[in-house]
Protein backbone atom coordinates (compact mmCIF):
# COMPACT_ATOMS: atom_id res chain seq x y z
CA UNK A 1 0.00 0.00 0.00
CA UNK A 2 1.33 3.26 -1.09
CA UNK A 3 2.35 5.86 2.15
CA UNK A 4 0.30 8.50 -0.08
CA UNK A 5 -3.64 8.46 -0.33
CA UNK A 6 -5.69 11.06 -1.32
CA UNK A 7 -8.91 9.84 -1.07
CA UNK A 8 -10.59 7.71 1.66
CA UNK A 9 -14.22 6.59 3.07
CA UNK A 10 -14.97 7.36 6.47
CA UNK A 11 -17.86 6.46 8.66
CA UNK A 12 -18.32 8.17 11.82
CA UNK A 13 -20.95 7.80 14.65
CA UNK A 14 -20.74 10.21 17.47
CA UNK A 15 -21.10 9.84 21.26
CA UNK A 16 -24.50 8.53 22.51
CA UNK A 17 -25.99 10.56 25.13
CA UNK A 18 -26.29 9.26 28.69
CA UNK A 19 -29.95 8.58 30.16
CA UNK A 20 -31.51 10.73 32.80
CA UNK A 21 -31.99 9.48 36.41
CA UNK A 22 -35.14 8.77 38.53
CA UNK A 23 -33.50 8.97 41.78
CA UNK A 24 -36.13 10.16 45.00
CA UNK A 25 -33.65 11.46 47.84
CA UNK A 26 -33.83 10.07 51.01
CA UNK A 27 -32.37 10.31 54.27
CA UNK A 28 -33.61 9.86 58.18
CA UNK A 29 -36.67 11.46 59.23
CA UNK A 30 -36.81 12.30 55.73
CA UNK A 31 -38.25 9.36 53.40
CA UNK A 32 -39.65 11.49 50.51
CA UNK A 33 -37.43 14.20 50.01
CA UNK A 34 -37.99 15.08 46.35
CA UNK A 35 -36.75 13.77 43.03
CA UNK A 36 -33.08 14.23 42.56
CA UNK A 37 -32.27 11.95 39.64
CA UNK A 38 -29.70 13.99 37.49
CA UNK A 39 -28.94 14.63 33.76
CA UNK A 40 -27.05 12.15 31.27
CA UNK A 41 -23.93 13.45 29.81
CA UNK A 42 -24.14 14.50 26.46
CA UNK A 43 -22.16 12.34 23.63
CA UNK A 44 -19.17 13.70 22.24
CA UNK A 45 -18.87 15.40 18.73
CA UNK A 46 -16.64 14.08 15.56
CA UNK A 47 -14.45 16.83 14.64
CA UNK A 48 -12.28 16.86 11.49
CA UNK A 49 -9.46 19.45 11.63
CA UNK A 50 -6.74 20.36 9.38
CA UNK A 51 -3.37 19.53 10.92
CA UNK A 52 -0.36 21.01 8.58
CA UNK A 53 1.80 18.10 9.91
CA UNK A 54 -0.62 15.23 8.35
CA UNK A 55 0.00 14.79 4.46
CA UNK A 56 -2.13 11.73 3.46
CA UNK A 57 -5.44 9.76 4.40
CA UNK A 58 -3.73 6.91 4.49
CA UNK A 59 -4.86 6.10 8.55
CA UNK A 60 -8.37 6.29 7.69
CA UNK A 61 -8.28 3.96 4.64
CA UNK A 62 -6.69 1.85 7.04
CA UNK A 63 -9.19 2.21 9.71
CA UNK A 64 -11.99 3.92 8.65
CA UNK A 65 -14.62 3.17 11.17
CA UNK A 66 -14.33 5.73 13.80
CA UNK A 67 -16.49 6.89 17.16
CA UNK A 68 -16.58 9.42 19.67
CA UNK A 69 -17.19 8.59 23.59
CA UNK A 70 -20.62 8.60 25.01
CA UNK A 71 -21.88 10.30 28.00
CA UNK A 72 -22.60 8.58 31.21
CA UNK A 73 -25.85 7.92 32.51
CA UNK A 74 -26.99 10.44 35.35
CA UNK A 75 -27.17 9.38 39.06
CA UNK A 76 -29.35 10.05 42.24
CA UNK A 77 -28.27 13.34 44.11
CA UNK A 78 -28.77 15.48 41.62
CA UNK A 79 -25.35 14.49 39.89
CA UNK A 80 -24.92 15.12 36.29
CA UNK A 81 -23.35 12.40 34.13
CA UNK A 82 -19.91 13.20 32.73
CA UNK A 83 -20.08 14.21 28.53
CA UNK A 84 -18.41 12.05 26.31
CA UNK A 85 -15.32 12.73 25.05
CA UNK A 86 -15.05 14.55 21.31
CA UNK A 87 -13.05 12.76 18.41
CA UNK A 88 -10.68 15.61 16.72
CA UNK A 89 -9.75 14.03 13.38
CA UNK A 90 -6.73 15.51 11.80
CA UNK A 91 -6.77 16.03 8.16
CA UNK A 92 -4.17 17.77 5.68
CA UNK A 93 -5.06 21.25 4.31
CA UNK A 94 -6.90 21.20 1.41
CA UNK A 95 -9.14 17.86 1.86
CA UNK A 96 -12.53 17.90 0.86
CA UNK A 97 -15.45 16.21 2.91
CA UNK A 98 -18.57 14.82 0.32
CA UNK A 99 -21.57 13.32 1.78
CA UNK A 100 -22.98 10.20 0.40
CA UNK A 101 -25.55 11.82 -1.81
CA UNK A 102 -21.66 13.43 -3.37
CA UNK A 103 -22.23 17.35 -2.45
CA UNK A 104 -19.21 18.93 -0.53
CA UNK A 105 -20.20 19.22 3.08
CA UNK A 106 -16.82 20.86 3.43
CA UNK A 107 -13.44 22.26 2.18
CA UNK A 108 -11.09 22.20 4.78
CA UNK A 109 -8.14 25.30 4.09
CA UNK A 110 -6.22 26.97 6.41
CA UNK A 111 -4.36 24.95 9.55
CA UNK A 112 -6.82 24.66 12.16
CA UNK A 113 -9.81 24.91 10.41
CA UNK A 114 -12.46 22.64 12.05
CA UNK A 115 -15.72 20.63 11.03
CA UNK A 116 -17.97 19.55 13.53
CA UNK A 117 -18.87 16.45 11.09
CA UNK A 118 -21.40 15.07 13.60
CA UNK A 119 -23.53 15.98 16.91
CA UNK A 120 -23.05 13.95 20.02
CA UNK A 121 -26.69 12.65 21.34
CA UNK A 122 -28.08 14.74 23.91
CA UNK A 123 -28.36 13.75 27.43
CA UNK A 124 -31.52 13.18 28.76
CA UNK A 125 -33.31 14.45 31.62
CA UNK A 126 -33.13 13.56 34.73
CA UNK A 127 -36.54 13.53 36.83
CA UNK A 128 -35.31 16.72 39.06
CA UNK A 129 -35.06 18.88 35.59
CA UNK A 130 -38.72 17.38 34.91
CA UNK A 131 -40.57 17.92 37.98
CA UNK A 132 -43.15 20.78 37.68
CA UNK A 133 -45.97 22.24 40.30
CA UNK A 134 -48.17 19.36 39.17
CA UNK A 135 -46.03 16.45 38.35
CA UNK A 136 -44.09 17.26 41.47
CA UNK A 137 -42.11 13.87 42.09
CA UNK A 138 -41.63 12.05 38.27
CA UNK A 139 -41.05 8.06 38.42
CA UNK A 140 -39.30 8.80 35.30
CA UNK A 141 -36.67 10.28 33.30
CA UNK A 142 -35.92 10.65 29.61
CA UNK A 143 -33.39 8.73 27.48
CA UNK A 144 -30.12 9.74 26.15
CA UNK A 145 -30.20 10.45 21.77
CA UNK A 146 -28.19 8.82 19.88
CA UNK A 147 -25.20 10.33 17.67
CA UNK A 148 -25.47 11.69 14.74
CA UNK A 149 -23.65 8.79 12.66
CA UNK A 150 -22.54 9.95 8.69
CA UNK A 151 -21.08 8.75 6.36
CA UNK A 152 -18.68 10.86 3.98
CA UNK A 153 -15.59 10.86 1.28
CA UNK A 154 -12.51 12.83 2.00
CA UNK A 155 -10.61 13.73 -1.04
CA UNK A 156 -7.43 15.63 -0.98
CA UNK A 157 -6.75 18.50 -3.60
CA UNK A 158 -3.15 19.05 -3.34
CA UNK A 159 -1.91 22.78 -2.19
CA UNK A 160 0.74 24.16 -4.65
CA UNK A 161 1.60 27.50 -5.77
CA UNK A 162 2.91 25.68 -9.19
CA UNK A 163 1.41 22.75 -10.99
CA UNK A 164 3.39 21.25 -13.48
CA UNK A 165 1.27 19.82 -16.34
CA UNK A 166 2.76 17.25 -19.01
CA UNK A 167 2.43 14.23 -20.55
CA UNK A 168 4.02 10.69 -19.10
CA UNK A 169 7.46 11.35 -19.04
CA UNK A 170 8.00 14.52 -20.36
CA UNK A 171 10.60 14.86 -16.93
CA UNK A 172 8.04 16.82 -14.39
CA UNK A 173 9.83 14.11 -12.35
CA UNK A 174 13.14 14.96 -13.15
CA UNK A 175 12.17 18.84 -13.21
CA UNK A 176 11.32 18.78 -9.73
CA UNK A 177 14.08 16.84 -8.39
CA UNK A 178 16.54 19.53 -9.84
CA UNK A 179 14.62 22.43 -8.59
CA UNK A 180 14.22 21.63 -5.09
CA UNK A 181 15.06 18.91 -2.07
CA UNK A 182 11.88 16.31 -3.88
CA UNK A 183 13.32 12.93 -4.65
CA UNK A 184 9.97 11.39 -6.92
CA UNK A 185 10.82 8.36 -8.23
CA UNK A 186 12.36 8.76 -11.49
CA UNK A 187 12.23 6.01 -14.61
CA UNK A 188 12.08 5.33 -18.43
CA UNK A 189 8.46 4.12 -18.31
CA UNK A 190 5.43 5.78 -18.49
CA UNK A 191 3.11 7.14 -15.74
CA UNK A 192 6.09 7.10 -13.39
CA UNK A 193 4.30 9.70 -10.52
CA UNK A 194 1.41 7.82 -9.64
CA UNK A 195 1.18 10.22 -6.35
CA UNK A 196 1.86 14.30 -6.67
CA UNK A 197 5.33 15.12 -5.55
CA UNK A 198 5.53 18.63 -3.98
CA UNK A 199 8.84 20.71 -3.96
CA UNK A 200 9.70 23.70 -2.07
CA UNK A 201 11.70 26.07 -4.58
CA UNK A 202 13.74 29.22 -3.44
CA UNK A 203 13.68 32.21 -5.99
CA UNK A 204 15.53 35.39 -4.39
CA UNK A 205 13.38 36.76 -2.07
CA UNK A 206 10.23 34.01 -3.12
CA UNK A 207 9.31 30.95 -1.58
CA UNK A 208 6.60 28.45 -2.94
CA UNK A 209 5.73 25.19 -3.37
CA UNK A 210 5.89 23.11 -6.62
CA UNK A 211 3.41 20.21 -7.43
CA UNK A 212 4.32 17.37 -10.07
CA UNK A 213 1.66 15.96 -10.47
CA UNK A 214 0.70 12.31 -12.47
CA UNK A 215 0.86 12.62 -16.52
CA UNK A 216 -1.95 13.54 -18.65
CA UNK A 217 -2.93 11.79 -21.29
CA UNK A 218 -5.93 12.41 -23.67
CA UNK A 219 -9.19 11.28 -22.64
CA UNK A 220 -7.87 12.21 -18.97
CA UNK A 221 -11.29 14.12 -18.30
CA UNK A 222 -13.57 10.91 -18.92
CA UNK A 223 -11.27 9.10 -16.80
CA UNK A 224 -8.61 7.66 -19.29
CA UNK A 225 -4.96 7.00 -17.61
CA UNK A 226 -5.04 8.36 -14.10
CA UNK A 227 -8.03 10.75 -15.01
CA UNK A 228 -8.94 12.42 -12.31
CA UNK A 229 -6.50 11.68 -9.69
CA UNK A 230 -4.05 14.01 -11.91
CA UNK A 231 -6.96 16.70 -12.98
CA UNK A 232 -7.94 17.63 -9.05
CA UNK A 233 -4.53 18.53 -7.92
CA UNK A 234 -4.22 21.13 -9.71
CA UNK A 235 -7.35 22.88 -8.84
CA UNK A 236 -5.50 25.14 -6.14
CA UNK A 237 -2.57 26.55 -8.45
CA UNK A 238 -2.67 29.68 -8.71
CA UNK A 239 0.19 28.71 -11.74
CA UNK A 240 0.23 25.69 -14.92
CA UNK A 241 3.65 25.49 -16.16
CA UNK A 242 3.12 22.66 -19.00
CA UNK A 243 6.41 20.91 -19.58
CA UNK A 244 6.97 19.30 -22.71
CA UNK A 245 8.96 16.94 -24.27
CA UNK A 246 10.68 17.40 -27.18
CA UNK A 247 13.06 14.74 -26.99
CA UNK A 248 10.35 12.06 -27.83
CA UNK A 249 8.98 14.35 -30.71
CA UNK A 250 12.37 13.85 -32.57
CA UNK A 251 11.90 10.73 -32.79
CA UNK A 252 7.68 10.21 -32.73
CA UNK A 253 5.96 11.23 -35.82
CA UNK A 254 2.86 11.54 -33.86
CA UNK A 255 4.04 13.97 -31.29
CA UNK A 256 5.39 17.54 -31.11
CA UNK A 257 5.29 20.21 -28.80
CA UNK A 258 2.76 22.40 -30.21
CA UNK A 259 0.01 19.19 -30.18
CA UNK A 260 1.33 18.24 -27.11
CA UNK A 261 0.34 21.81 -25.41
CA UNK A 262 -3.11 21.80 -27.22
CA UNK A 263 -4.16 18.73 -26.20
CA UNK A 264 -2.83 19.77 -22.35
CA UNK A 265 -5.48 22.80 -22.67
CA UNK A 266 -7.60 20.43 -24.27
CA UNK A 267 -7.99 18.14 -21.06
CA UNK A 268 -7.95 21.20 -18.55
CA UNK A 269 -10.87 22.88 -20.28
CA UNK A 270 -13.06 19.84 -20.26
CA UNK A 271 -12.04 19.61 -16.41
CA UNK A 272 -13.07 23.25 -15.63
CA UNK A 273 -16.34 22.32 -17.76
CA UNK A 274 -17.07 19.27 -15.88
CA UNK A 275 -16.11 20.28 -12.68
CA UNK A 276 -17.27 24.08 -13.11
CA UNK A 277 -13.65 24.92 -12.33
CA UNK A 278 -12.12 27.98 -14.90
CA UNK A 279 -8.62 27.07 -15.11
CA UNK A 280 -8.74 29.46 -18.08
CA UNK A 281 -7.55 32.38 -16.12
CA UNK A 282 -4.31 30.71 -14.33
CA UNK A 283 -0.96 32.24 -15.84
CA UNK A 284 0.83 29.55 -17.39
CA UNK A 285 4.39 29.04 -18.55
CA UNK A 286 5.88 26.88 -21.21
CA UNK A 287 9.24 24.60 -20.55
CA UNK A 288 10.46 23.02 -23.39
CA UNK A 289 12.48 19.99 -21.66
CA UNK A 290 15.80 17.89 -22.70
CA UNK A 291 17.30 20.20 -24.38
CA UNK A 292 20.55 18.25 -23.41
CA UNK A 293 19.69 16.17 -26.51
CA UNK A 294 21.17 17.84 -29.97
CA UNK A 295 18.05 17.15 -31.92
CA UNK A 296 15.45 18.33 -29.30
CA UNK A 297 17.57 21.61 -28.89
CA UNK A 298 17.29 22.10 -32.63
CA UNK A 299 13.32 21.06 -32.13
CA UNK A 300 12.62 23.65 -29.46
CA UNK A 301 14.68 26.51 -31.26
CA UNK A 302 12.34 25.83 -33.89
CA UNK A 303 8.88 25.51 -31.76
CA UNK A 304 9.87 28.47 -29.39
CA UNK A 305 8.93 31.66 -32.04
CA UNK A 306 5.29 29.16 -32.90
CA UNK A 307 4.77 29.51 -29.21
CA UNK A 308 5.68 32.97 -27.95
CA UNK A 309 2.99 33.84 -30.93
CA UNK A 310 0.42 33.03 -28.98
CA UNK A 311 1.71 35.16 -26.49
CA UNK A 312 3.10 32.33 -24.09
CA UNK A 313 6.46 32.70 -21.92
CA UNK A 314 8.86 29.65 -23.31
CA UNK A 315 11.81 28.62 -21.74
CA UNK A 316 13.88 26.21 -22.59
CA UNK A 317 15.80 23.88 -19.99
CA UNK A 318 17.39 20.74 -19.09
CA UNK A 319 16.56 18.83 -16.03
CA UNK A 320 19.55 16.45 -16.55
CA UNK A 321 21.92 19.62 -17.63
CA UNK A 322 20.79 22.04 -14.84
CA UNK A 323 20.59 24.73 -18.25
CA UNK A 324 17.70 27.13 -17.47
CA UNK A 325 16.84 25.73 -14.68
CA UNK A 326 17.75 29.21 -12.94
CA UNK A 327 15.69 31.47 -15.28
CA UNK A 328 12.82 28.72 -14.27
CA UNK A 329 12.71 29.41 -10.89
CA UNK A 330 12.62 33.10 -11.37
CA UNK A 331 10.30 32.83 -13.86
CA UNK A 332 7.28 30.69 -11.74
CA UNK A 333 8.04 32.65 -9.06
CA UNK A 334 7.68 35.85 -10.45
CA UNK A 335 3.81 34.27 -11.34
CA UNK A 336 3.77 33.51 -7.87
CA UNK A 337 4.66 36.70 -6.32
CA UNK A 338 1.76 38.56 -8.74
CA UNK A 339 -0.46 35.93 -7.89
CA UNK A 340 -0.14 36.35 -3.86
CA UNK A 341 -0.11 40.02 -4.08
CA UNK A 342 -3.61 40.41 -5.78
CA UNK A 343 -4.70 37.08 -3.70
CA UNK A 344 -7.36 38.54 -0.72
CA UNK A 345 -6.65 38.88 2.82
CA UNK A 346 -6.40 35.16 4.17
CA UNK A 347 -9.65 33.89 6.10
CA UNK A 348 -9.25 33.51 9.90
CA UNK A 349 -9.14 30.16 11.20
CA UNK A 350 -13.12 28.72 10.23
CA UNK A 351 -15.34 26.36 12.33
CA UNK A 352 -17.92 24.97 10.06
CA UNK A 353 -20.75 23.86 12.29
CA UNK A 354 -23.65 21.45 10.72
CA UNK A 355 -27.13 23.49 11.76
CA UNK A 356 -29.22 21.43 14.14
CA UNK A 357 -33.17 21.21 14.02
CA UNK A 358 -33.86 20.56 17.50
CA UNK A 359 -35.83 24.07 18.05
CA UNK A 360 -38.09 22.89 14.89
CA UNK A 361 -41.51 22.76 16.13
CA UNK A 362 -42.82 22.04 12.31
CA UNK A 363 -44.20 18.67 12.01
CA UNK A 364 -46.26 16.81 9.27
CA UNK A 365 -49.63 14.31 9.67
CA UNK A 366 -49.77 12.07 6.99
CA UNK A 367 -52.68 9.72 6.00
CA UNK A 368 -51.34 6.04 5.03
CA UNK A 369 -54.65 4.25 4.75
CA UNK A 370 -57.56 3.67 6.76
CA UNK A 371 -57.49 5.59 10.21
CA UNK A 372 -53.93 5.35 9.58
CA UNK A 373 -51.49 7.77 10.12
CA UNK A 374 -47.77 8.52 9.93
CA UNK A 375 -46.36 11.73 12.25
CA UNK A 376 -43.37 13.31 10.82
CA UNK A 377 -41.51 16.14 12.80
CA UNK A 378 -38.20 16.56 14.38
CA UNK A 379 -39.65 17.51 17.66
CA UNK A 380 -41.89 14.44 18.09
CA UNK A 381 -39.32 12.46 16.34
CA UNK A 382 -36.66 13.16 19.07
CA UNK A 383 -39.03 13.02 22.00
CA UNK A 384 -40.24 9.61 20.89
CA UNK A 385 -36.30 8.36 21.08
CA UNK A 386 -36.13 9.47 24.84
CA UNK A 387 -39.53 7.79 26.07
CA UNK A 388 -39.26 5.00 28.18
CA UNK A 389 -42.05 2.91 26.71
CA UNK A 390 -41.79 0.15 29.77
CA UNK A 391 -42.83 3.40 32.40
CA UNK A 392 -46.46 4.67 31.91
CA UNK A 393 -46.11 7.53 33.38
CA UNK A 394 -43.11 8.68 30.99
CA UNK A 395 -45.68 7.56 27.97
CA UNK A 396 -48.33 9.44 29.67
CA UNK A 397 -45.88 12.49 29.50
CA UNK A 398 -45.12 11.98 26.04
CA UNK A 399 -48.69 12.29 25.30
CA UNK A 400 -49.15 15.22 27.02
CA UNK A 401 -46.24 16.44 25.05
CA UNK A 402 -47.51 15.83 21.48
CA UNK A 403 -50.84 17.08 22.36
CA UNK A 404 -49.21 20.77 23.35
CA UNK A 405 -47.12 20.65 19.92
CA UNK A 406 -50.82 20.46 18.15
CA UNK A 407 -50.84 17.10 17.39
CA UNK A 408 -53.96 15.94 18.70
CA UNK A 409 -55.81 18.61 16.62
CA UNK A 410 -53.93 17.90 13.60
CA UNK A 411 -54.88 14.05 13.53
CA UNK A 412 -58.48 15.05 14.30
CA UNK A 413 -58.09 17.34 10.91
CA UNK A 414 -57.27 14.64 9.04
CA UNK A 415 -60.18 12.48 9.97
CA UNK A 416 -58.68 10.84 12.30
CA UNK A 417 -60.81 8.58 14.71
CA UNK A 418 -60.94 7.11 18.16
CA UNK A 419 -58.25 4.16 18.33
CA UNK A 420 -56.18 5.24 14.28
CA UNK A 421 -52.59 3.98 14.50
CA UNK A 422 -50.73 6.55 14.56
CA UNK A 423 -46.90 6.02 13.31
CA UNK A 424 -43.94 9.18 14.58
CA UNK A 425 -41.08 8.63 12.83
CA UNK A 426 -39.75 7.59 9.15
CA UNK A 427 -40.65 4.31 7.88
CA UNK A 428 -37.24 2.97 8.65
CA UNK A 429 -37.35 3.96 12.27
CA UNK A 430 -40.68 4.73 13.58
CA UNK A 431 -43.53 4.05 16.67
CA UNK A 432 -46.72 2.80 16.65
CA UNK A 433 -49.48 4.20 18.89
CA UNK A 434 -53.22 3.70 19.70
CA UNK A 435 -54.90 6.96 19.18
CA UNK A 436 -57.22 7.94 22.15
CA UNK A 437 -59.02 11.73 21.82
CA UNK A 438 -58.68 14.02 24.65
CA UNK A 439 -61.79 14.21 26.51
CA UNK A 440 -63.09 17.07 28.40
CA UNK A 441 -59.56 18.50 28.91
CA UNK A 442 -57.70 15.05 29.26
CA UNK A 443 -54.68 15.08 27.79
CA UNK A 444 -53.89 11.77 26.69
CA UNK A 445 -54.31 11.86 22.78
CA UNK A 446 -51.32 8.98 22.44
CA UNK A 447 -52.79 5.51 24.12
CA UNK A 448 -49.73 3.36 25.52
CA UNK A 449 -49.16 1.09 22.91
CA UNK A 450 -46.07 2.52 22.47
CA UNK A 451 -44.47 -0.34 19.73
CA UNK A 452 -41.62 -0.43 17.23
CA UNK A 453 -43.30 -0.58 14.21
CA UNK A 454 -40.21 -2.10 13.09
CA UNK A 455 -40.66 -5.47 15.18
CA UNK A 456 -43.94 -5.92 13.78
Amino acid sequence: MPDFVDEAALHVKAGDGGHGCASIHREKFKPLGGPDGGNGGRGGDVVLEVDPQIATLLEYQRRPHRRAGNGTPGKGGNRNGANGDDLVLPVPDGTVVTGADGEVIADLVGAGTRLVLADGGAGGLGNAALASPKRKAPGFALKGEEGLAVDVRLEIKTIADVGLVGFPSAGKSSLIAALSAAKPKIADYPFTTLIPNLGVVDSGEVQYVVADVPGLIPGASQGRGLGMNFLRHIERCSTLVHVLDCMTATYDPDRDPAADLDALEDELAAYGELMEVDLSDRPRLVVLNKIDVPDARDLAEIVRPMLEERGLRVLEVSAASREGLRELAFAMGEEVARARADRPEPEPTRVVLRPRELKDSSFEVVALGENTFRVRGTKPERWVRQTDFSNEEAVGYLGERLDRLGIEEALAKAGATAGAEVYIGTEEDSVVFDWAPGVDGDEAPIGPRGTDSRLG
